[in-house]
């Protein structure tokens, strides 16, 4: 059963132990301030409630990205909505509980940075653009997508992948670090599950302690310079 009323861009829904976070607002789920307060109740839910967490997109786009009616209502709005994507992305990169994402088709800009942040990775072999566009569209990347990039992408991809603004398709993407696995697109949702419920029969604790002790230095750094950050921040050409 869904908590979430009709008309939002994302349903909740509990199966098995697990959170799953379907997106769907039947058309490019943008990461709106709205979308942004759904998913961090989700992961409020998540904790009291389950073990592990799925992301699902709708079929063939998992986002396209922040809400370009926000990005491109002046400066103030951009900053807002970023940081505000910015502070949800170090939430999820810090979950204490397993987060499995299924990039269900195109996931650009902060569509590809929810991929990154997510500990698993699994997308499907139907058509996808995956990939961090912004220089192409005349925006500088902030520092939290910089450091999501290099602690998630290969080495060998990073200058094309962040300055040049390379995108992927799903082997691409692979090969580069978006994504873990490439499985049938028509079983994406099944494998995704299936694998947020075997990871969260993993010792809770444990993998809450050893997630923080790798991931935590990362979102300190974000953390710390988030607000700057967002003062020197380039918007969409």
């Amino acid at each position: 059963m869904s908590d979430t009323s009709r008309g939002d861009p994302l349903t909740v829904t509990i199966e098995d132990g697990v959170t799953i976070v379907r997106l769907d607002d039947g058309k490019v789920n943008v990461i709106s301030h709205r979308l942004i307060e759904l998913l961090h109740d989700a992961l409020d839910r998540a904790v009291e409630e389950t073990t592990a967490v799925a992301i699902l997109g709708r079929e063939g786009k998992l986002s396209a990205g922040f809400d370009l009616t926000e990005m491109t209502a002046g400066p103030s709005h951009a900053a807002a909505l970023v940081g505000a994507g910015g502070r949800l992305l170090m939430r999820i990169y810090g979950h204490p509980q397993p987060v499995v994402v299924g990039v269900t088709g195109h996931a650009l800009a902060a569509g590809a940075l929810l991929t990154l942040s997510c500990d698993t990775r699994i997308g499907g072999d139907g058509p996808a653009k995956i990939g961090l566009n912004e220089t192409a569209i005349g925006m500088g990347l902030p520092h939290f997508a910089v450091e999501l990039a290099e602690a998630r992408l290969a080495s060998s991809h990073l200058m094309r992948a962040t300055v040049q603004a390379e995108i992927y398709d799903a082997p691409g993407a692979l090969d580069a670090g978006y994504l873990d696995r490439v499985v049938p697109a028509a079983d994406v949702e099944a494998i995704v599950l299936r694998e947020a419920g075997r990871l969260g029969q993993l010792p809770g604790g444990a993998y809450r302690h050893t997630k923080r002790a790798l991931h935590q230095p990362l979102i300190d750094r974000v953390l710390a310079r988030l607000d700057d950050d967002m003062q020197t921040m380039t918007g969409p050409a």
